[in-house]
């Protein structure tokens, strides 16, 4: 029988299993995927410690995850776009990518290109599509500064590139460890903690347009000392600055869409976008793979391969 990750209670990494399960058979609409890699979020860790359990509630026995690329191995009636066989990168927003086997609508899936590997595909869509939100959001035009906050870390990573895609000069808080992926990423490295807003002035020149938060814990207050205009501030991660500042909040819910998945995976192909595996773990490992993620000092993405 397939295997699949499941949680019966909120809690720590203890109530994270592996366990059997039926093999799913698509219906109307639905394609059955043989999941390849499955990227994993923070957000994912949150549900399941009960964190947003007033806005995203869990149904119990959950399952967990949304990114996932695989093969396609069945197609319900109605799956017009897709045929068995084809390779896919996808998203599903039933909390189930993190298995062997997943049932996915078939609007859900786009070609996975050739030249992207299985684990820069299944780690693609949550955090693409939330940097992609985040740096629409601001408004990024050429000659623009921008700063970016963790960004190094698995959205933040990417946000960084698509703003050098728009032109902007980009400013990047990140570990020392990362400077030279960001300087060779054309970012300009910035390290975190006491006195960053006089490291981000000097590296700015003194003008900062916009900034996006990854990371929170007090970025959405720096920003606004920096003078950036609410509407050009987004934070992914601190709600309650959000509200108390007026900034913006968008990310994965405002990009989650195929043609954005599309666009990202593109970019990839091309060779003007990269997802930075920072682990791959087999699925049976699922509680090791959050371990690392919770301490929130990988660089990119996390991946799970079943």
């Amino acid at each position: 029988m397939p295997r699949a990750v499941r949680f019966d209670k909120y809690g720590g990494l203890e109530v994270l299993q592996v366990i059997e399960v039926d093999r799913p058979t698509p219906g109307p609409g639905k394609v059955l995927v043989r999941v390849k890699a499955a990227g994993i979020n923070p957000g994912e860790a949150s549900i399941r410690k009960g964190v947003f359990a007033d806005r995203w509630p869990s149904t119990f026995p959950s399952g967990q995850g949304s990114d996932l690329a695989g093969i396609v191995e069945e197609v319900g009636p109605g799956g017009a776009n897709v045929a068995v066989g084809d390779e896919v990168i996808g998203f599903t927003n039933d909390r189930s990518s993190q298995a062997e086997f997943v049932l996915v609508e078939s609007g859900h899936l786009v070609p996975r290109p050739a030249n992207v590997s299985w684990e820069q595909a299944g780690a693609l869509f949550v955090a693409g599509t939330t940097a992609y939100a985040a740096v629409r959001s601001v408004a990024l035009s050429a000659g623009d500064t921008v700063v970016v906050s963790g960004a190094a870390g698995g959205v933040g990573s990417i946000a960084v590139q698509l703003a050098r895609n728009a032109g902007a000069k980009v400013i990047g808080l990140s570990s020392d460890a990362n400077r030279k992926w960001l300087t060779d990423h054309g970012v300009i490295p910035v390290t975190y903690g006491d006195g960053v807003e006089d490291r981000i002035r000097a590296a700015s020149g003194g003008k900062v347009d916009a900034f996006i938060d990854t990371f929170g814990g007090g970025y959405v207050e720096l920003a606004v000392k920096l003078g950036i205009a609410p509407n050009r501030i987004d934070t992914i991660i601190d709600f309650a600055a959000a509200a108390q500042y007026g900034v913006k909040t968008e990310g994965n819910h405002e990009g989650a869409t195929a043609d954005v998945l599309a666009q990202l995976a593109g970019l990839l192909a091309a060779g003007r976008l990269e997802i930075p595996i920072a682990k791959v773990y087999p699925l049976a490992d699922v509680r090791d793979a959050y371990r690392e993620l919770e301490h929130r000092h990988t660089h990119g993405k996390i991946v799970l391969e079943p």
